[in-house]
C-alpha cells in the first residue's frame, strides 16, 4: 500500500509540475492552443509533447534516489556498524575509484530476494543499494561482482541515457497519438466543431498502442546495457566472480520484486514472463555465455 500511495503521489506531483510548465512555456513563447477549430497546431503539439515526454522522464530521474529510498525502505550507510557494512563501503569505494566516478551513496534494504540496484540523476550523484537476501546468500566474491555490475551502470551513465531514450519515445507517442485522434475525429466521424469524444477516445487508445510498441525500443536498450554492465562487473571485480554471481542468480530462480522505477537497474531480471521483446534483462544463460566468450 505504501508503494502504491507513493507511486500515485509522485505521478500526481509530476503531472502538476508539467501542466504548469506547459502553461508558462506556451505563454512565454506565444504558442497557440494545441487544439484549434481548424485542427491541430502541429508546432504547439510537438512542443507540448516534448514538455510532457521529456519532462516526466527527467523529473523521475531527479527524484529517483528519493523514490528508491522510500519505495524499498533503503537504509543509507552513514557510518558502518558492522564488518559487513564496512566491507560493502570499502568495496564500492574501490570500484568507484576504478571507474573514475564519485563515491555513490550505499544502502541496504530488507528483502529476501537476491538483488541490488543503482539509481540517481548522474554518474557523480548515484545510489547503490543491495538487499539483505543478497548479503545472506551470496559469497563476498559474488556480492563484489554484483556491486561492480551496479557501479558499471553508474559509470556508463545508463540512468541518463535511458531517460533520454524514454523522453524521445514518450514525445513521439504523445505527438502521433493526438494526430491519429484528430484524423479519426475529423475524417472518420466528420466532426468540424472542435475535438469531440472520438478524438479523446482514439488518442487514448493510440497512446496505449504506440506506448507498447515504443517500449520495445526502450527494452532493447535496457538489455544491451545489461551486457555492458556485466562487462564492467568483470573489469572491476573479475570475470570469474561475475559469472559466479550470475550462476548463483540462475540457481536461486528468484524473480525480481523491485518497484518499476528500479527494476530496470536491478541485477536480477527474474524469469521472463513476457516475450523477449519486452524483457528488461537478457536471459541469465545468455549473459553468462557472453562473459565466457569474452575471455
Amino acid at each position: 500500500m505504501k508503494r502504491i500511495l507513493l507511486f500515485l503521489a509522485t505521478n500526481l506531483a509530476i503531472m502538476i509540475v508539467l501542466t504548469l510548465s506547459w502553461s508558462i512555456i506556451s505563454r512565454v513563447f506565444g504558442l497557440d492552443q494545441v487544439n484549434t477549430p481548424g485542427g491541430l497546431n502541429l508546432t504547439s503539439l510537438l512542443v507540448m509533447a516534448a514538455v510532457f515526454g521529456f519532462g516526466g522522464s527527467f523529473i523521475s530521474l531527479m527524484m529517483s534516489k528519493w523514490v528508491a529510498k522510500r519505495s524499498v525502505g533503503a537504509q543509507i550507510i552513514e557510518q558502518p556498524s558492522n564488518s559487513t557494512e564496512l566491507w560493502l563501503m570499502e568495496t564500492v569505494r574501490r570500484q568507484a575509484n576504478a571507474a573514475g566516478i564519485k563515491m555513490p551513496e550505499v544502502a541496504i534494504y530488507d528483502s529476501p530476494e537476491i538483488n541490488a540496484f543503482a539509481t540517481g540523476p548522474g554518474r557523480n550523484n548515484a545510489l547503490v543499494a543491495v538487499s539483505t537476501g543478497l548479503l545472506n546468500y551470496m559469497s563476498r566474491d559474488e556480492a563484489e561482482a554484483v556491486m561492480a555490475h551496479e557501479i558499471g551502470h553508474v559509470a556508463n551513465g545508463d540512468m541518463v541515457t535511458l531517460t533520454l531514450i524514454q523522453g524521445v519515445v514518450n514525445t513521439f507517442v504523445i505527438f502521433f497519438a493526438r494526430i491519429i485522434g484528430n484524423f479519426v475525429d475529423r475524417v472518420v466521424f466528420k466532426n468540424e466543431e472542435g475535438n469531440g469524444i472520438a478524438y479523446i477516445v482514439t488518442s487514448i487508445i493510440a497512446e496505449l498502442v504506440l506506448g507498447i510498441l515504443a517500449s520495445i525500443i526502450v527494452m532493447w536498450f535496457s538489455r544491451q546495457r545489461e551486457f555492458r554492465a556485466d562487462a564492467a562487473g568483470a573489469r572491476f571485480a573479475s570475470r570469474d566472480k561475475m559469472i559466479a554471481a550470475l550462476e548463483k542468480l540462475r540457481a536461486m530462480h528468484e524473480p525480481s520484486h523491485l518497484p518499476s522505477q528500479m527494476a530496470a537497474f536491478g541485477i536480477n531480471g527474474g524469469q521472463p514472463s513476457l516475450a523477449r521483446l519486452f524483457m528488461t534483462h537478457p536471459p541469465l544463460e545468455e549473459r553468462i555465455e557472453t562473459l565466457r566468450r569474452s575471455a
